[in-house]
């Protein structure tokens, strides 16, 4: 009788139990996406608090992004080869203990280096939740669907953060932006303990030191030479000397890699058309991102004069289109494919950006909102083509990997678009930052029109029949090779 009881448990708790992973999945998702936006709208409150310079604020952003894109790769192989969910609890307790130390950073230095924490932790969650998820969910079609679900939880976690931002910066200061991390973080902990399965790959992949060594040092000098380059100077030694190892580091990495039978990064993944696509997409999209939230920031509260507040209900409509079209866009690419989201997106960031580049401090009230409404629209749209096309074809064992490049791709971006947006406007400013800014800004949203652009251009290309042969050929060679070389 126990025995036949426990049968009949099982199979009650069987069918809820993948809704349950997929939960607890996109809720660290959530926190991390969150994370990655919510702390610009409160970049002024922090510079008057804490006396940073531009620069400084930059690294508050970069020293979170650059550092998950460093890790995300190494975090994915991780959990494929030691175990997801254990990989998946290291990161919420680093992720939670990291959002702790920022609500209690005493200074700048401190709080770059407690952000640098949360992303350690940040990269054990993304691209180890994605391979949760593709493993829990086996049969294609409700795995589709449920990277939809992952891919609309993206678009709306980071389009939510300026105005929750503004709300909770207004209301108690800027260090309960990472307060909420907290009773989030603890309690995917408890859940995931609960309800989600171990998992590993069949084959475990040895550790790159090299290979994860040299993404270090490229992502590193590279944000590092971008963002110092306004104080030092575009022609100064440091400068060069920054741009110059960022270059020795991928010069070395992509041969060396090729050389490796099991590398951090296959570099053959990139052989696929519209994986390779999917991934300059990806740079390309959340590199807008980030230079418009980061301009937009200063915009809106040094220019204008808008509280954190006010600047954060602003972006509402921004908000409201991203958490909209997410889910449309899922059901497109389940459909019909990723070009035509890709479309939507690439022409609705352009025309977003095209409208700030000509921006004074008297700029109507429509024009802005009207460029918010067009960005959600083509950022709700980015997304779920971005990580379905990562995953799709390649094979299960790699899926941590595969993963981990699109999560790669979104922060590189992200860290590049306030690296380069934020160094190219600073060396522009003329005179006090609140008059300067407008005019200075002009070239950022030139750049951020380009990614969009890009983005429509890419998304035509790679999503054609030739592209979809190459990924087929791709694949392929990925399997009878092992997956791995």
């Amino acid at each position: 009788m126990a025995s036949t009881n426990l049968g009949l448990r099982a199979r009650q708790v069987r069918p809820v139990r993948p809704m349950l992973v997929l939960a607890i999945c996109c809720t660290s998702l959530f926190i991390v996406g969150l994370d990655n936006t919510i702390v610009n709208i409160a970049l002024p409150s922090i510079r008057r608090d804490l006396g940073a310079s531009v620069s400084g604020l930059q690294w508050i952003i970069d020293a979170y992004t650059v550092v998950l894109a460093s890790l995300l790769m190494l975090a994915g192989s991780t959990g494929d080869r030691v175990g997801r969910r254990r990989t998946f609890q290291t990161g919420l307790v680093l992720f939670t203990l990291g959002s702790l130390a920022c609500s209690l950073a005493p200074g700048l230095g401190w709080l770059v280096a407690a952000r640098a924490l949360q992303a350690v932790g940040g990269s054990m969650l993304n691209p180890v939740a994605m391979s949760i998820i593709t493993n829990t969910f086996t049969e294609p079609r409700s795995r589709a669907r449920a990277i939809g679900v992952w891919g609309a939880v993206v678009g709306i976690s980071m389009a939510l953060g300026p105005p929750l931002g503004g709300a909770l910066v207004a209301s108690v200061g800027w260090r309960s932006i990472f307060w909420i991390n907290i009773p989030v973080g603890l309690a995917a902990l408890v859940l995931c303990a609960l309800f989600v399965p171990e998992s590993r790959a069949p084959r475990p992949r040895p550790v790159d030191v090299v290979g994860q060594a040299l993404v270090v040092v490229l992502l590193a000098s590279l944000t590092y030479g971008l963002i110092e380059a306004p104080a030092a100077g575009w022609g100064s030694a440091q400068t060069l000397g920054c741009f110059a190892l960022a270059a020795l580091a991928l010069a070395v990495l992509v041969p060396y890699e090729l050389r490796r039978r099991e590398p951090l990064i296959n570099p053959r993944f990139f052989r696929s058309a519209p994986f390779a696509g999917a991934t300059l997409i990806a740079v390309c999209g959340f590199a807008a991102l980030g230079g418009f939230l980061f301009l937009n920031t200063l915009y809106l509260q040094e220019s204008l004069g808008y509280s954190a507040l006010h600047a954060g209900l602003l972006t509402l409509p921004m908000a409201a289109l991203t958490a909209v079209c997410s889910p449309v866009s899922g059901r497109l690419v389940g459909t019909a494919g990723p070009r035509v989201p890709l479309v939507v997106a690439g022409v609705g960031l352009t025309a977003s950006m095209l409208m700030m580049t000509g921006l004074t401090a008297h700029t109507p009230l429509w024009q802005l909102l009207t460029a918010y409404v067009l960005f959600g629209l083509g950022f709700g749209m980015l997304n779920a083509p971005i990580t379905n096309t990562a995953v799709s074809g390649m094979p299960v064992a790699q899926a941590g990997v595969a993963a981990a490049v699109a999560s790669t791709s979104r922060q590189i971006g992200q860290s590049l678009g306030v690296a380069v947006i934020g160094a190219l406007v600073t060396s522009a400013v003329r005179g006090p930052l609140p008059t300067g800014f407008p005019q200075a800004s002009h070239i950022g949203w030139w750049v951020g029109a380009g990614c969009g652009a890009t983005i429509l251009l890419l998304g035509v290309l790679t999503t054609g029949r030739r592209a979809e042969r190459s990924a087929a050929r791709t694949a392929e060679r990925l399997i009878q090779d092992g997956g791995s070389s």
